[in-house]
């Protein structure tokens, strides 16, 4: 079972990011089984304090975490059993994002580069990172054009996939929140 009192009146912090959700349970003593939204799921495994928003939001203490079958599974301090457990099936869950741990440099979080605005080399904007994904390969850039004002309105530029790889990606500037592409408004 969880105790929904075990943190009345909890703050959430400002700068939440959902990181995966709740899949159901995992094995018979309360331990859930959470879909991450990362490949790699740093956050989930290394954070001890999630926010978790079933039945509403509130944070939890993460016991221990980790990776099982393309997913973490996770023990929670306030569930004891498989009931409770099933109970959180659906929540997501979310961590602050001053809580990630840090990345070695030239390395970057996919939350941090959504909403940069791209640029070619010749200064052209290319739109804005709407969006990641990855490919098995490497991370793709979901870059959704800048409208072309003299376009008819009925007709949408389609999105731009740019491999997330040095051969692409020039600089990623997050003060500027700009990131500089080799690519052209043609490809």
């Amino acid at each position: 079972m969880t105790d929904s009192a075990a943190h009345p009146g909890a703050t959430a912090p400002d700068d939440l990011i959902q990181v995966g959700h709740i899949t159901g349970a995992y094995g018979i003593r309360g331990g859930i089984r959470v879909a991450p939204y990362s490949m790699d799921a740093d956050a989930l495994l290394n954070i001890k304090t999630w926010w978790l928003d079933k039945p509403s939001l509130r944070p939890v203490q993460v016991r221990n975490a980790k990776y099982h079958s393309g997913d973490v599974t996770a023990t929670l301090v306030d569930v004891i059993d498989r009931e409770g457990a099933e109970a959180l099936k659906g929540a997501t869950v979310q961590v602050s994002r001053a809580d990630f741990p840090a990345l070695p440099e030239d390395e970057y979080y996919w939350t941090d580069l959504i909403g940069l605005e791209t640029v070619n080399l010749q200064g052209e904007a290319l739109g804005k990172v709407t969006d990641m994904m990855h490919n098995g390969a490497q991370s793709i850039l979901r870059i959704t054009p800048v409208p072309d004002p003299n376009a008819a309105p009925d007709v949408k530029a389609p999105e731009r996939l740019v491999p997330f790889v040095d051969q692409y990606v020039k600089t990623v500037d997050l003060q500027a929140r700009l990131i500089t592409l080799d690519w052209g408004l043609d490809y």
